[in-house]
């Protein structure tokens, strides 16, 4: 009976506390939890409003599915493009990749982060990706640079202004964005003589240093790469973003929970810091108690499109 008492308690002070929707200022990080007890009992009694991820593609916005980007191994690898119909200029790109630590995973998992931004008036795409399961790194960051290549060639097709190109990210999705974007901030070309380059970064929980300790004992790292970090040191540190960071590195916004059992919140902090050294514009938001996948609630989800879309303004203007 006491237990009870106490999780009705717990139930009731989260309740009024926490979780009326509408009612918080998306500008302030949204109050966070103790530990991860409390946040799994939260979220257990459904104290915390999630986040609406199976949204509706509205009327005033142009859906362009399973577009092929590239056919290798007899697969062929699809992107989904989303802008307003009434778009009449060139308008920013914003690239989402999608998470799943690199072995599962679609790229409809962040359709609400492209509608939302389609409604805005920026241009929107993600992509898929071979996953760990089918083949191993580098296949993952060579798709997502033939994907980035392929959109910004058939950039007139779809109102895309190759000069103004974001790429974005949570937690795997995250790691490859940033992975792209630190190793091709140079102002080089491709055959066609299209930039490689992108203009801005956000880093949603990402992993930026695959030779921390942690990392280097993952399993789905081991499984990423078929091999252990004793086996292929160069190869976690090939696919390290920080480790290609200078001066010439696209702005980055980064946002990452203190309770993230998952990617610890060092990295983004340590990512930030190394960004600053080289006078390069960084963003960090660490928001105290909340833990990997935060933007699944729905203040978190707010937060993080407030500061991004003052981000975007400054670095990719519409």
């Amino acid at each position: 009976i006491m237990l009870m008492r106490i999780v009705f308690a717990i139930w009731m002070f989260l309740l009024l506390v926490g979780c009326k929707p509408n009612q918080y200022d998306p500008s302030l990080p949204p109050k966070g939890f103790a530990n991860n007890i409390t946040l799994k009992i939260a979220y257990t009694l459904g104290a915390i409003e999630p986040t609406l991820t199976k949204v509706a593609i509205p009327e005033t916005i142009q859906e362009y599915k399973d577009l092929v980007y590239k056919t290798i191994d007899s697969t062929s690898l699809k992107l989904d493009i989303y802008r307003p119909k009434a778009l009449k200029k060139d308008a920013p790109l914003i690239i989402f990749i999608h998470g799943g630590a690199w072995e599962k995973g679609k790229k409809s998992n962040v359709l609400h982060y492209l509608v939302s931004y389609a409604k805005k008036g920026y241009v929107t795409a993600t992509i898929q990706y071979r996953l760990s399961g089918v083949t191993k790194y580098p296949a993952q960051i060579l798709d997502v640079a033939d994907a980035v290549q392929w959109l910004k060639q058939h950039a007139k097709e779809y109102n895309i202004n190759v000069n103004k190109v974001a790429i974005a990210g949570g937690s795997a999705g995250a790691h490859l964005a940033m992975q792209y974007a630190y190793a091709n901030s140079s102002n080089t070309v491709d055959s066609n003589g299209i930039p490689t380059n992108v203009q801005a970064v956000i880093n949603i929980y990402g992993p930026s240093d695959l030779t921390t300790e942690i990392a280097k004992k993952e399993k789905r790292v081991h499984r990423l790469f078929g091999k252990t970090y004793g086996e292929a040191p160069e190869m976690y540190k090939s696919a390290s973003p920080i480790l290609y960071v200078n001066k010439n590195s696209p702005p980055t916004i980064s946002f990452h929970g203190t309770l993230d059992e998952l990617v610890p919140y060092g990295q983004s902090k340590k990512l930030h810091e190394t960004l600053k050294s080289y006078g390069v514009p960084t963003y960090y938001h660490e928001l105290k108690g909340w833990p990997h996948a935060m933007d699944l609630s729905a203040k978190v989800f707010s937060y993080i499109q407030y500061h991004t879309d003052i981000f975007l303004e400054k670095h990719l203007k519409l």
